[in-house]
């Protein structure tokens, strides 16, 4: 047998040769089928026996002949029901607090601060125990984030952080600074995750000059030195510290004002001909080989393009950029 290609679908080797078999040979009897594949009869008539119950092979009149579903819908079945069973494990692994509170226990008395406070240490450091804490977060998330804009590199890793915590209907409400409205993938990154479902407000810059999380209301981050936030983090537990920063941050929320009622940031389209033609082309030819095509450039020279327009425009696809572009005016 070859590689197993379709264990990623949950197939094992066998399954995946007597499906890949019937392909080859559709309509042909079950009979045997074990002596042509060179497996045990046992083996096989349970992997018959699953193929069935997945839809994968299909009776085809008497005498125990099958046929085999199509490629194209069998992998669709598959995957679709791959995702539900991923689905199911991370429900599942999101209500496993419980879990990492004994392995915290395990770490003893560094992590057990007399005062409820552990100090973290490292940028690396820090940004695991945020993605640990944003994993496991079930009710809220409460944040004053004063950047002035957000790197490609950075709206990418928090994006599926991010979205994954509104789908688990998880609320996040979240202050930034005015100024990183005029960085237009920043702008366009914050317009999204309202779009699906974040509280977001803007603040002027002395409004919102630290940054500090709150995870559901019983953990608060902090930076170590709000000038350098590379040097460390402090992550509070204790009710009494947890209620004054939940506070402060409620007094910065009613100060601040909704993202929604901020003006677009459009103005006339900062794009050169070349890539607006690019970009229309995004939004009406499928292939790049047609796109270059119908430019009259390279497809590498087109390919640039679009990795330009993407990052430009803060979107982790082109059908994204579309949308974003035609938001803007753009095209």
């Amino acid at each position: 047998m070859g590689d197993n290609e379709m264990a990623v679908f949950g197939l094992s080797a066998t399954e995946e040769e007597l499906y890949r078999h019937f392909l080859r040979n559709p309509g042909t009897s079950v009979d045997d089928v074990h002596l042509l594949l060179h497996t045990a009869g046992t083996d096989a008539a349970r992997a018959l026996e699953r193929l069935r119950e997945l839809g994968l092979l299909l009776p085809a009149g008497p005498e125990g002949r099958v046929v085999p579903a199509d490629p194209e819908q069998a992998v669709s079945h598959l995957a679709d029901r791959r995702l539900h069973e991923l689905h199911q494990d991370l429900r599942r692994v999101t209500r496993a607090r419980h879990v990492v509170d004994g392995l915290r226990a395990e770490q003893g008395a560094r992590t057990a601060a007399p005062q409820g406070i552990e100090q973290i240490e490292g940028l690396a450091a820090i940004r695991g125990r945020i993605e640990d804490l944003a994993f496991f977060a079930r009710e809220e998330i409460l944040s004053v984030e004063p950047y002035t804009r957000l790197s490609p590199e950075n709206i990418a890793r928090s994006r599926p952080l991010d979205l994954r915590c509104l789908a688990r209907g998880v609320v996040i409400r979240n202050v930034v600074r005015r100024c990183a409205l005029s960085d237009p993938p920043t702008a366009a990154y914050l317009r999204e995750l309202t779009a699906s479902g974040a509280h977001i407000r803007v603040a002027d810059e002395g409004e919102a000059g630290e940054r500090l999380l709150v995870y559901d209301r019983r953990t608060v981050l902090v930076p170590l030195d709000p000038r350098d936030t590379a040097r460390g983090a402090l992550l509070a537990h204790k009710s009494g510290l947890v209620a004054n920063i939940i506070a402060l941050f409620e007094k910065i929320w009613a100060q601040a004002a909704p993202l929604d009622a901020e003006p677009e940031q459009g103005g006339p389209s900062p794009l050169s001909e070349m890539e607006r033609q690019v970009l229309l082309a995004m939004c009406t030819v499928g292939k790049d080989e047609a796109g270059a095509r119908e430019l009259g450039v390279s497809v590498r020279t087109y390919r640039r393009h679009v990795a330009d327009l993407l990052q430009l425009l803060g979107a982790a696809s082109r059908a994204q950029a579309a949308l974003l572009a035609r938001e803007r005016g753009w095209v």
